[in-house]
């Protein structure tokens, strides 16, 4: 299981980072101007990666006052990137780092509503990589909308066929 996740966890950080470097060439306006997807631009998309991403840390690291990033952020799109990549970085070093006990182990959280959970840690962790899959699949058609045509590829197989 544990290997897994690591896999899952690198495939996260290269994936992100793959539509960052196509995303950070384009303009500010463009990046934030209306599109279709669950989040009404290619930043809130990317926001909303941070925010989950943080918010289940948060909830990990057992922080009483869970915050999204979003609500107090005023930078750029670019300063949105470097947050999330410093947070997908963070996962990815947890997942290397622990223990199977670790991954295994049930914690207890509150979510947005403040309805009480407990679930294994593992599950908070396959939650968190697929549920940036598909916000990278809304990340990519906004790219498109936007006109945006050289697109890489970010499929886990791709990934897995990379030299390690």
């Amino acid at each position: 299981m544990k290997e897994l996740l690591q896999h899952f966890a690198a495939y996260n950080v290269w994936a992100n980072q793959r539509l960052a470097e196509t995303t950070l060439p384009i303009s500010e306006s463009t990046l934030v101007q209306h599109v279709v997807g669950s989040f009404p631009s290619i930043k809130s998309t990317i926001l909303h990666l941070l925010d989950a991403e943080s918010i289940w840390w948060q909830r990990l690291k057992l922080e009483s006052d869970i915050k999204r990033p979003s609500d107090q952020f005023t930078g750029s799109t670019k300063d949105a990137l470097d947050l999330l990549a410093v947070q997908n970085q963070a996962w990815k070093n947890w997942v290397e780092q622990a223990s199977i006990t670790e991954i295994q182990n049930k914690f207890s959280y509150r979510t947005m509503r403040n309805e009480p959970f407990t679930q294994p840690v593992y599950d908070l962790l396959l939650h968190i990589f697929n549920h940036a899959t598909y916000h990278r699949g809304q990340w990519v058609n906004q790219l498109r909308e936007c006109g945006i045509v050289s697109i890489p590829a970010t499929d886990y197989i791709v990934f897995s066929r990379q030299p390690e």
